[in-house]
């Protein structure tokens, strides 16, 4: 791979704008992270793209000079996926950023890259629809969703949001634009090369616009805040109301520990709670009636599972107070330490009992502070090792150790290694050892077949 030379930045300044190529101290030290800071690299250039032809050119030209060129969106990453490790070409795709198509009749939605999930949700919900995926950090963009393959709390109901790509439009690294899927509702017309792109963190290509399913938007909701004695006896019921029928749109456990940050990094109380851990519970639909009904079955579950109560969360007080604290858990345990990092762990629904109590385990074992969140729907768990007040290298070697333990846990009760922010470059040791030789060996052919000379997004995910 080469550096950006000075003739370089001359041949992306005849076709762009000065003020969209940035250079040196004109680029943000923001640039050189994502949100949770640990992994570091400084773009040689970063260029913010206005058009799918801009990164056309852009991405041949790199091909050409054989310049790596990392695709960057909001930034919100935790695995180092849109950091240039190896310099570069930054390809900032935050500008492209409009809502070009609502086609009611099929149900789609069409957008660019940029375009910010809450603003996503924001046009559509106005509209009459939803955009079922809803991870908790509405600040990023549909690019970098879609790259992840993000999925969040609603994904025990609607899934993730591979489910609702119907098509994307990419950028390959000789740039050349290809649309790869439609909006037709079903197709088994080949190899699901969209389905390759989705969740590849702009490895193989450069998502340009991509074409969403959307649906119509429930018109009642409720949400329910079922408080237990122990972790254990709140997330035993979760398969039990799975089986139910109940149907619910969020199944969200919620530790005493980490009820507490949110309160201290909010300032505000969280409804007064007996136990250790609750189960958030939403539910979903058109009729009011059909809504309570379940929601009544739900009640009735978990107190017969040893739930002390069930809150019904029906003031805007006290959804204000329940869904505020729930959205600021990764903040509030990030204020709680000098750093930290996370283990975003994914284990079937059954097994995230003994995986919790393991957490539990393993931090007593090399002395460090564990909590964790999560989705008990779907088995998806936010694990974090913070530092606190260690010492540089007591605390980089009890990550190490951490991350070892809770990964080979992981597999051994049949999990993987991520359920929904990606691997990036922090975690590739453990995906490898996670799927192995064989599986690694093919992402590694799919990569050269996309990019044979490798320019794109280097270092992640496969070497």
């Amino acid at each position: 791979m080469n550096r950006v030379e000075p003739a370089d930045l001359e041949y992306l300044r005849s076709f762009l704008p000065s003020k969209r190529v940035l250079v040196g101290a004109d680029i943000n030290p923001e640039y050189a992270h994502d949100e949770l800071g640990r992994i570091k690299g400084v773009p040689d250039v970063l260029v913010r793209a206005q058009s799918k032809e801009e990164v056309s050119k852009i991405l041949s030209y790199a091909n050409r000079r054989l310049i790596p060129v990392v695709t960057r969106g909001a930034g919100t990453g935790l695995v180092g996926g849109a950091v240039a490790v190896k310099g570069g070409i930054m390809l900032e795709t935050t500008l492209m950023n409009r809502i070009t198509e609502l086609d009611e009749e099929n149900m789609t939605v069409t957008v660019e890259p940029g375009v910010l999930l809450m603003d996503l949700a924001k046009y559509v919900g106005e509209r009459g629809y939803m955009y079922p995926p809803d991870p908790g950090e509405t600040s990023a963009t549909i690019g970098g969703n879609i790259s992840t393959n993000a999925g969040g709390m609603r994904a025990v109901k609607y899934g993730v949001t591979r489910d609702y790509v119907l098509s994307v439009t990419a950028v390959l690294p000789t740039g050349e634009i290809e649309t790869f899927g439609s909006k037709v509702v079903k197709n088994s017309s080949g190899y699901s090369i969209k389905d390759l792109i989705i969740g590849s963190e702009g490895t193989l290509a450069v998502i340009v616009s991509a074409t969403l399913r959307i649906v119509p938007s429930p018109k009642e909701n409720l949400s329910l805040l079922a408080p237990f004695p122990t972790f254990q006896t709140a997330v035993s019921a979760v398969p039990e109301l799975i089986r139910s029928g109940t149907d619910p749109t969020a199944v969200e456990f919620l530790t005493r520990e980490v009820i507490s940050l949110a309160e201290d990094y909010l300032g505000k109380s969280f409804p007064r709670i007996q136990g250790d851990a609750a189960l958030l519970l939403t539910y979903d639909g058109f009729s009011a009636q059909d809504v309570s009904e379940r929601a009544d079955m739900a009640s009735e579950l978990c107190i017969g599972r040893g739930a002390y109560d069930v809150y019904i969360v029906d003031t805007e007080e006290r959804k204000e107070s329940v869904w505020s604290a729930r959205r600021v858990f990764l903040e509030a345990i990030k204020a709680s330490t000098t750093e930290f990092d996370e283990c975003d762990v994914v284990v079937p629904r059954s097994k995230i009992v003994g995986f919790a109590k393991y957490i539990g385990e393993l931090s007593e074992r090399i002395g460090i502070r564990i909590p964790y969140f999560g989705h008990a729907g779907d088995g998806n768990m936010h694990v974090y090792f913070c530092r606190d007040g260690l010492e540089e290298d007591a605390w980089e070697r009890k990550l190490q150790e951490g991350f070892d333990f809770l990964y080979s846990k992981a597999a051994e009760l049949g999990g993987m290694v991520s359920g929904e922010h990606g691997i990036g470059f922090a975690k590739r040791e453990y995906l490898a050892g996670s799927l192995g030789s064989n599986q690694m060996e093919l992402m590694r052919r799919i990569k050269k077949a996309f990019d044979p000379k490798g320019i794109l997004n280097p270092h992640k995910i496969v070497t």
